[in-house]
């Protein structure tokens, strides 16, 4: 493998990443294994602009700004020195699977071209490099420009798409307009259409709660649109800028909430019921299998972002903590991957237990939860990420009213095969049915 030559100049990738002290104060005691594991998931910045204007959006309204600072899309030298360090970190760690997700912004701004020739150049490098390591590649977009000749370069390509969307509705998405105020939903439904049509092609649904609508019709309208996959995330806050209705011990809106699409979601047994990955990771974790996504669980975080200046930082939920925050002061062109693994705010994520307070670690479902996602645990007060999430109340009653349902079916099963057999009757709800292939190929974040 052949390591591409450095362009004229140096990256724009910040020099001095921010507050690193807010992840060091808090770990320097603690070290990483001599070899840590390797990333898994590599999500690559290809667009730094969207075409829409989401009222919640974290990445243009909050504290963060370096949107500004960085190339609108990815230059063709950085996407040759990204290839390279993904294929040499592949090589390295002997990893035999990867996973791309060309990330924006909205991606399809940079073109249908110019992702599936990104993909294909990572693939060249990691098929030369680690001969036999599988590389998947998702585009997360908005659908506003997805089309069918789109999705014929894509699904040529092997590469999925999933789509962000509030809900299957106009009203639903009624956050979700372009900068104009415009609605995005009439695009967004014949992009739906057409993914539902190209079921190898369509990867998912995510989407942000939004406490004050109803979470049946949300699961509902979205189960409507076909996804294979499908998941909820809670809006990116913390201690300093709480989400919308969110207070703490009590009530617990969020919870409210995701109990009301899990019972929906529950109870569907029609043919074609989505996956979804929230509910299923919480019920995986509560059987003993490990986490697989940074919002519960404690498992060792896999993901790495680079950015349209090649700067390599951690995840975007960040940016909404506080100016700089995903910032590490690496980049692809002067460091290599295995430098970021030791950074102090990605080591400071891959410390399991270690890395949660002494409030999260007296809590029953603490391995369950895993405190939350980490950058909703961050406090301005202390400048550092040492706390229990600000859903913290929210986690914990929606952990312990699936547990109470997972214990319930569990019972019920034991019971059908003292009745009837090893088999059970035909047509019992399985419980481990409902994990089946929890592993949701979209990234975390919108």
């Amino acid at each position: 493998m052949s390591r591409p030559d450095s362009p004229r100049g140096e990256p724009r990738s910040r020099p001095q990443p921010g507050r690193p002290e807010a992840h060091e104060h808090e770990h320097k005691h603690e070290q990483e294994p001599q070899t840590p594991t390797g990333f898994r998931q590599f999500v690559l910045k290809v667009h730094s602009r969207c075409n829409l204007a989401c009222t919640y959006c974290y990445i243009y309204t909050g504290p963060d700004g370096s949107w500004r600072e960085r190339p609108h899309r990815i230059p063709e030298a950085t996407v040759r020195q990204v290839a390279y360090r993904i294929a040499e970190h592949t090589a390295a760690h002997r990893i035999g699977r990867i996973r791309l997700d060309l990330h924006g912004g909205e991606p399809l701004l940079a073109g249908p071209g110019f992702l599936v020739a990104y993909a294909d150049r990572v693939r060249a490098a990691v098929r030369e490099a680690a001969p036999g390591a599988r590389v998947d590649v998702t585009v997360q977009t908005n659908g506003t420009l997805l089309t069918p000749a789109v999705l014929d370069r894509f699904a040529a390509a092997g590469i999925r798409v999933g789509l962000s969307l509030d809900g299957g509705s106009a009203d639903l998405n009624a956050r979700r307009v372009d900068h104009a105020g415009r609605p995005s939903w009439p695009a967004v439904r014949r992009a739906a259409g057409l993914l539902a049509a190209r079921p190898e092609t369509y990867a998912g649904l995510l989407s942000t709660i939004d406490p004050v609508t109803d979470p049946r019709e949300v699961y509902r309208s979205l189960r409507r649109l076909g996804p294979p996959a499908l998941d909820f995330l809670l809006p990116h806050a913390h201690w300093a800028a709480a989400a919308p209705g969110r207070h703490r011990p009590s009530p617990t809106p969020y919870a409210d909430w995701l109990i009301g699409a899990f019972e929906q979601w529950w109870a569907d047994r029609e043919p074609g019921r989505p996956r979804l990955r929230l509910f299923s990771e919480i019920l995986a974790l509560l059987l003993g299998a490990e986490s697989a996504t940074e919002a519960v669980g404690t498992s060792p975080l896999a993901v790495v972002v680079v950015d349209t200046d090649g700067a390599v930082e951690q995840v975007d939920a960040l940016k909404s903590a506080y100016d700089g925050a995903p910032a590490t002061g690496l980049d692809v062109f002067r460091n290599s991957f295995d430098e970021a693994l030791r950074h102090p705010g990605i080591a400071a994520r891959r410390q399991g237990l270690r890395a949660l307070a002494e409030e999260c670690l007296a809590c029953p479902v603490v391995r369950v939860c895993g405190g939350g996602n980490y950058a909703h645990r961050y406090s301005a007060r202390t400048g550092g990420f040492r706390h229990p999430s600000v859903y913290c109340a929210d986690l914990e009653r929606l952990i312990r009213h699936l547990a109470d349902r997972l214990a319930g079916e569990l019972e019920r099963r034991t019971r059908s095969r003292t009745r009837d057999g090893p088999s059970g009757p035909p047509g019992v709800h399985s419980a481990q049915g409902a994990l089946t292939d929890v592993r949701l190929p979209v990234v975390d974040e919108e």
